[in-house]
């Protein structure tokens, strides 16, 4: 009500509407994005659309396209608004407003993007992975018993797993996966989730276990790096950890 007051004000308050004005366009900088970056795109009721890669990045405006092995996009109304999220250089969580102005099975484009601060859409950005991991159960502390699965997507919480086992929900269990030329992780985690996909496998959501500091730094890093394509930032040193 405040701005229309002082939009329709008395001519003894019109030295006043220029610094309101002023101050509502300042605008939150964009994070920096990278080609081939993956992100998540969201609805305005926080539900998920689809993952893509950045293929074009210039001021306001961002396209995405499909990620290599991944299924066609859902397709979104143009003039829609929907909500990114991604990662920034300082592994800090960002959400983007942006307005759809071509949608297809390919690719989305999105312009007019803004920072947007949104508490219902997921804490941890998910990167999508699509590769080969094992799951162990709980009691199996030697590791002899590999379950062979597949890591949907990973996020610095927990991740999204493919099997053809069946593990009731709340069970503990041990994951551990590889990802690129990156060392071997293993971590303990909780099924909250599952459900029955296709071709008689399951999906499950595995909440981990609160990491160290140095298993986050690592998880962190290598998140970001696969994410943003670059290899450059992070170095192995001489133990075998990332830093």
């Amino acid at each position: 009500m405040s701005f229309f007051k002082n939009l329709f004000s008395k001519k003894n308050n019109d030295t006043e509407a220029p610094q309101t004005s002023k101050v509502q366009e300042a605008k939150e900088p964009l994070p920096e994005m990278f080609q081939g970056m993956s992100l998540d795109i969201f609805t305005e009721d926080g539900a998920e659309l689809l993952t893509g890669q950045v293929s074009e990045y210039s001021g306001t405006n961002l396209t995405l396209e499909r990620l290599p092995g991944w299924l066609a996009f859902e397709t979104c109304p143009l003039g829609s608004t929907v909500f990114v999220r991604g990662y920034n250089r300082r592994m800090q969580s960002f959400n983007l407003r942006g307005t759809v102005v071509e949608s297809s099975r390919v690719l989305i484009k999105l312009r007019d993007l803004s920072v947007e601060h949104i508490p219902n859409v997921r804490k941890s950005f998910r990167l999508p992975i699509n590769c080969s991991a094992s799951i162990f159960r709980g009691d199996d502390e030697r590791f002899s018993r590999p379950e062979q699965c597949v890591l949907i997507d990973i996020s610095t919480g927990g991740a999204c797993v493919e099997s053809e086992y069946v593990h009731p929900e709340d069970e503990v269990v041990f994951l551990r996966f590889k990802l690129d030329d990156y060392p071997t992780m293993t971590f303990k985690g909780q099924i909250i989730r599952g459900s029955e996909h296709k071709d008689d496998r399951f999906r499950y959501g595995v909440l981990f276990a609160q990491l160290t500091r140095d298993e986050l730094t690592n998880l962190t890093r290598t998140l970001y790096n696969i994410q943003t394509g670059n290899r450059q930032i992070w170095d192995r040193n001489e133990i075998g950890t990332w830093g």
